[in-house]
């Protein structure tokens, strides 16, 4: 039986390939195959419509700041359609008010996802503000310190004046216990908001708190779907607060 050997070279961009873990990798960052995928990535997490595989392939993006050098007149002439070019431009015009939140986590960044990023909105403001102290105050452990202010001296400054954000997080209202109006557990699916997201980020901005699950600290239970189910079952033998529409509850606040 003939043997496998594995490759040398990278077939993207012919680099040599390195051995880790039994497992062949490409370290070079400039790599038409990993540098489409960022792309990718950062359109995806961005919620840049119209901006996948295909079209960054016809639009020729190599790399992330390249988004916004791309004119109208240039996006129609490269996917022969002036209409998926109004669109996508809008798109990309929309995605420039992103805060560092999305952000972070659309960079690739090893270790640095949204759950990162969220803790670190919670103790600075603006990305000169990270640092090992920051990080350390957020909750992040070494290795993500590590890559996250590697990337900041080595990566994050070479673009940081050709990319239109503020790089400023957005900042959670959190509201004192002594004015909270009640704790939520949202039941299935909305009908009165797009996402549930949508809906808890109303809610805590007008004081309440929201959980995932019906704890022992739950007030309120909203359930739009008109399914009688366990979970509301057990709030009404509870005698909590039940909401079968919860644009109307808001509304009265």
């Amino acid at each position: 039986m003939p043997s496998i050997k594995a490759p040398t070279q990278c077939p993207s961009c012919s680099s040599v390939l390195v051995w880790s873990n039994h497992l062949v990798y490409c370290h070079n960052t400039a790599c038409p195959a990993q540098t489409s995928k960022k792309v990718e990535h950062f359109a995806k997490t961005l919620k840049i419509k119209g901006l996948g595989p295909a079209a960054i392939s016809k639009l020729g993006l190599t790399d992330i700041d390249e988004i916004y050098l791309l004119s109208e007149g240039g996006i129609a002439a490269s996917l022969s359609s002036e209409k998926l070019a109004e669109k996508l431009y809008a798109e990309i015009q929309k995605s420039k008010e992103a805060p560092l939140n999305m952000l972070l986590p659309a960079f690739s960044i090893p270790l640095i996802g949204k759950t990162a990023s969220d803790k670190l909105s919670r103790i600075v403001s603006n990305i000169t503000d990270i640092d090992e102290d920051s990080c350390a105050a957020a909750g992040l452990g070494p290795k993500a310190t590590e890559s996250l202010l590697r990337w900041i001296h080595k990566d994050f400054y070479c673009f940081y004046d050709v990319l239109p954000f503020s790089f400023k997080f957005e900042q959670k209202v959190v509201v004192p216990v002594s004015t909270n109006k009640g704790v939520v557990c949202i039941s299935g699916k909305l009908k009165s908001f797009k996402t549930k997201a949508e809906a808890t980020s109303l809610l805590e901005t007008l004081g309440f708190s929201v959980k995932g699950s019906l704890t022992k600290e739950v007030t309120i239970l909203v359930n739009e779907t008109g399914i009688e189910s366990a979970k509301t079952q057990q709030a009404r033998d509870k005698g909590l607060l039940i909401v079968t529409n919860l644009q109307n509850f808001i509304g009265e606040f």
